[in-house]
Order: C-alpha cells, then structure tokens, then sequence
C-alpha cells in the first residue's frame, strides 16, 4: 500500500491535529462526508475498532508511513524490552526524516523528507539519503557542506512551526547540526494520540 498523497487537510479534518503531516488549518468544522446536520450521522457512537482504527490512521498519516512500513515498526516495538508504545513512538522519532523536522528542518515531515531525498542532510558527516534511516544515540545530524544546501535550509528553519528543539537533541545554531542525546519522552511529542489503542489495534489482527 502506498503512502497517502491526496488532500492534507481532509485527513486532519477527520483526525485532528497532525503536526508531522501539515501546519495548516481548515475553516470547515464538519468532518469529511458529513456536511449539515450535525445532530444525527456525526453523533453516531464510535466501535471500538473504529476508535483503534482512527489512532492508528493518526500515526500512519502524522509519519507517512504504508501500512506494512507501521506493521513492521509495531513488530520491532513489541520485540524489544520496555512499554511498547513508547518504544514504538521513539522509533519513528528516531527516522531521520522525523528528526530532521524535530530540528526544524521541515514545515512538515514530508518536507523534511524531500531533503534528506535530496540529498542535503548528513549523518556523522557523511551524505545519507533515506528518510527511513534509523539514527541511534550520539548520532550527529547536520547539513551538506554546500552552500545551496545551507541556505535552503536555513530558509525552512526561519518560517519552521517548531518552537524549541526537544531535549534530547543538542541542537548548535552556528553550525546547523544536532546530537542525539537521547531518546525521546512522550511529552516531546506533540501528536495527541493514545498509542496503546494502536498496539491494541495490531495485536488483533
């Protein structure tokens, strides 16, 4: 299945606030495919699939991520020691395409993801170009040692939604580079998700 590439704010129209997917808001207040009443198909009381099912879509969206790319990280979050749900929220925020919008260096993930596509983002000073890449403790993220790639990114950084740099980055303005010194807690991400819904939801399959 492949990743999602229609209207943005139709999806967080339906979901809510997905700050990894668009920074933009919608005027409209129905969600979509029920405009008018408000008072009879909306208030429809969810299942309780339909609620583990909607956590989910929020992950898969707020990420880009496929079904079976989500599946997959869920496998590896069960795997390892620990809760689950934050393990698996920490691996997604280790991509370096989530990182990369952590520092600022995206409007979006997706945006975030077109550069380190581009070729414009390093790791320990070397080129990476996979917004999967899975970056681990003391990791260096920085910028291509190109003038094209600094200013561009200097530009995002400048109009970027972020307003401080998690924690567990150490993030050095003067050179556009971050360490990663830990993992990230829970109150570092600001997704408004219950991710135990969407263990919940897999474990069922």
């Amino acid at each position: 299945m492949s990743r999602y590439l229609g209207p943005k704010l139709k999806i967080s129209r339906r979901l809510g606030k997905l700050p990894g997917l668009t920074t933009k808001t919608s005027n409209k207040i129905n969600r979509p495919g029920k405009a008018g009443n408000l008072n009879s198909e909306t208030n429809k009381k969810q299942t309780e699939y339909g609620i583990r099912l909607e956590e989910k879509q929020k992950l898969k969206f707020n990420y880009g991520l496929t079904e079976s790319q989500l599946y997959r990280y869920v496998k590896e979050a069960r795997r390892r020691q620990g809760v689950t749900g934050l393990i698996l929220l920490q691996l997604l925020e280790m991509r370096l395409d989530s990182l990369c919008f952590a520092l600022g260096y995206g409007k979006s993930i997706i945006q975030a993801r077109q550069l380190v596509n581009h070729g414009h983002i390093t790791i320990n000073k070397k080129t990476v170009n996979i917004p999967s890449f899975q970056c681990r403790l003391n990791d260096i993220i920085g910028i291509k040692e190109k003038n094209s790639s600094r200013k561009l990114v200097e530009n995002i950084i400048k109009y970027s939604p972020i307003m401080s740099i998690p924690s567990h980055l150490q993030f050095d303005n003067s050179k556009l580079e971050a360490r990663i010194l830990d993992y990230c807690d829970r109150n570092d991400i600001s997704l408004e998700l219950d991710e135990l819904l969407v263990i919940e939801h897999y474990s069922r399959r």
